[in-house]
């Protein structure tokens, strides 16, 4: 495997890191208060940085990810990429990757993803014709994030199959206050119109990544959930760097008893451990995006990047803020956004415990799976 940026990985990587840098500062945040930033959104559009995932992979994702996470950007830019610009170029139909994706393009159309963390549908079924192109969706998912900021919403219903619908056409869209301030909504459907993603299943002409060695033909459901767990687990190791960085900037410029707190073993040994927390939830989530990206199975991968951006990442900001002292304390403080995304990400992965379940009971699947193939 190599992790290594291709040269258009790292231009739009540096240039993602100039834009979020320049204008996601502690003032422009604090400005937007729990909604998203429409002047950020617009030039991330207008740089071109949403349309170039299509080149740049999950991989290329992640790492543009990582740099919106070291600002704590306020932009609906993962939920579009994942549910959006990745689902419907990789499982649309032709009529859908036509009429939909120049608008993610180009920042028009924007999505937003009705999934819950744990795989399990809360309530959200079809009452339409199940084998039909267009079907309507009825129930209620209590939180879906960046739902204010969306035209669209995709939709896992009871059945883990994946529908498309305005948001104009929900029947209500109320604002849900997160952690984080993801410009969250409860979206409730009643008889809402939708059309299913890919229409009477995968286009001819998608690519179909294998999650499992011994499952070669995923669910859509499936496949982007493993997306978005990888995808937001690139957004968790970003938040938890730049929660680090405000630390190690803190320490080394605070004093005690005339020397600066970074020399106290105590603190040297915390950062030290947070460090080494913050590479195993970047390189879990490269290696899952990688394996993605070259057609190889990850489901088990994309749910070790999703465990260890929960279970390190919250240890990462717990830290951020317990080295900052008293200054962590303030809510106003910039650490203080850190600390909150990092909460907020480990309840949309799934929480560690629940994650490692999952995981393991995947394992042991797969190894039931091969000793029966092998007799």
């Amino acid at each position: 495997m190599d992790f290594t940026p291709t040269e258009e990985q790292a231009a739009a990587r540096d240039l993602a890191a100039r834009i979020f840098g320049d204008l996601s500062t502690p003032e422009r945040l604090t400005a937007a208060g729990t909604g998203s930033d429409p002047e950020l959104w617009k030039a991330l559009c207008a740089a071109g940085l949403v349309g170039a995932v299509e080149e740049l992979g999950l991989l290329g994702l992640v790492l543009l990810l990582e740099e919106q996470g070291r600002t704590t950007a306020q932009a609906p830019f993962a939920s579009t990429c994942v549910y959006g610009l990745l689902a419907v170029a990789a499982h649309g139909s032709p009529e859908q990757r036509e009429r939909l994706l120049p608008g993610i393009r180009d920042g028009s159309v924007v999505v937003c993803g009705a999934f819950p963390a744990q795989g399990g549908v809360r309530g959200t079924g079809t009452g339409g014709e199940q084998a039909s192109a267009r079907g309507e969706l009825t129930g209620t998912v209590p939180v879906v994030p960046w739902l204010r900021d969306a035209t669209h919403v995709l939709v896992a219903d009871d059945r883990r199959e994946l529908w498309l619908t305005p948001v104009t056409d929900a029947a209500s869209v109320e604002a849900v206050e997160l952690t984080a301030p993801w410009s969250a909504g409860r979206l409730t459907l009643d008889g809402t119109p939708a059309e299913r993603l890919g229409a009477a299943g995968v286009h001819p002409g998608a690519q179909v990544r294998q999650l499992a060695s011994h499952s070669p033909t995923p669910s859509l459901y499936t496949e982007v959930l493993a997306t978005a767990r990888t995808a937001f687990a690139g957004l968790q190791a970003g938040v938890c760097a730049g929660s680090l960085a405000r630390a190690v900037a803190h320490v080394n410029a605070r004093e005690q008893f005339g020397r600066p707190l970074a020399t106290r073993q105590a603190v040297q040994l915390r950062a030290a451990d947070a460090h080494m927390d913050v590479e195993a939830i970047r390189v879990t989530a490269y290696e899952a995006a990688w394996r993605r990206d070259a057609g190889l199975p990850y489901a088990t991968h994309a749910l070790t990047a999703a465990w260890w951006a929960s279970e390190a990442g919250l240890r990462v900001v717990h830290t951020g803020q317990h080295l900052h002292g008293g200054a962590g304390a303030d809510l106003d403080h910039p650490v203080h956004r850190h600390f909150l995304w990092g909460r907020q990400l480990d309840a949309y992965l799934g929480c560690g415990g629940e994650v490692l379940q999952e995981l393991g009971e995947l394992i042991v699947s797969e190894n039931e799976e091969a000793e029966v193939g092998a007799e």
